[in-house]
């Protein structure tokens, strides 16, 4: 085991009140590594040296126990993780808080592959990465309202975000965006977009990573009812006209 790995990611994550077992540590540096092997032939993330990945992907897809106390109480919460890329969130949440059921969807292939090579190296227990686009998945009857939460870091403006990820929440259930820097402008832009998909923010949560300058922010969403069957709208649309 990499001891200065190891050193790292707790004191970063004791900042998180979060404390994970030798075990969970090794299945990070395990999912570290495929990461970074995989990396050199196809394109998963521009941040690859060991305490970036730490802080800017582990801990960062980690601090969802901000507004989330239910994952580190152990709840059996159910969680979509939309355009999951790489498997942040979703992954990390898997491996620190194993009560969570975890769905990974991702629009490439590729990733999927990648996603599912790890959840089964990992012995990650019961966890799903599927492949295809959120507007289908949004209309699918096995998916639609059926999640406690959705999380989403994927890069897209809150208005657009909202479209591909609301329809996964249950009633009652909340859209968790993950955002970085300043976010006033986008939130506020956001806010008819969210009361047309039935949404209400319900907190707007910035902080800075464990230290970093970095600032990062939670907007939460709590879906207040059944979602209109016309949302989200066809494949493409979402992005090019937002709410």
């Amino acid at each position: 085991m990499n001891e200065s790995f190891n050193q790292k990611m707790k004191a970063e994550l004791e900042q998180l009140d979060i404390h994970l077992t030798d075990e969970q540590l090794w299945k990070f540096q395990q999912y570290f590594m495929m990461l970074v092997d995989k990396n050199k032939v196809m394109n998963l993330t521009a941040i690859t040296e060991e305490s970036e990945v730490i802080t800017k992907h582990f801990v960062d897809s980690l601090s969802l126990v901000k507004v989330l106390p239910e994952l580190a109480e152990g709840k059996e919460i159910s969680i979509i993780d939309v355009g999951t890329g790489a498997g942040f969130p979703g992954i990390p949440l898997k491996i620190a808080f194993p009560t969570c059921q975890v769905t990974l969807l991702d629009s490439l292939n590729k990733r999927v592959k990648f996603l599912q090579e790890v959840s089964e190296s990992l012995e990650l227990g019961p966890i799903r990465a599927v492949h295809g686009r959120a507007e289908d998945f949004g209309q699918n009857a096995d998916y639609r309202e059926k999640f406690d939460y959705c999380v989403s870091r994927a890069v897209a403006n809150l208005s657009t975000l909202s479209e591909y990820c609301m329809p996964f929440v249950k009633v009652g259930g909340s859209f968790i965006s993950y955002k970085s820097g300043d976010i006033e402008e986008e939130v506020k832009t956001a806010e008819r977009a969210i009361g047309v998909l039935c949404g209400k923010i319900k907190t707007v949560y910035p902080f800075s990573l464990p230290g970093t300058d970095m600032k990062r922010s939670f907007v939460v969403i709590q879906k207040e009812k059944k979602l209109p069957k016309k949302y989200p709208r066809k494949a493409g649309l979402p992005s090019k006209e937002p709410l």
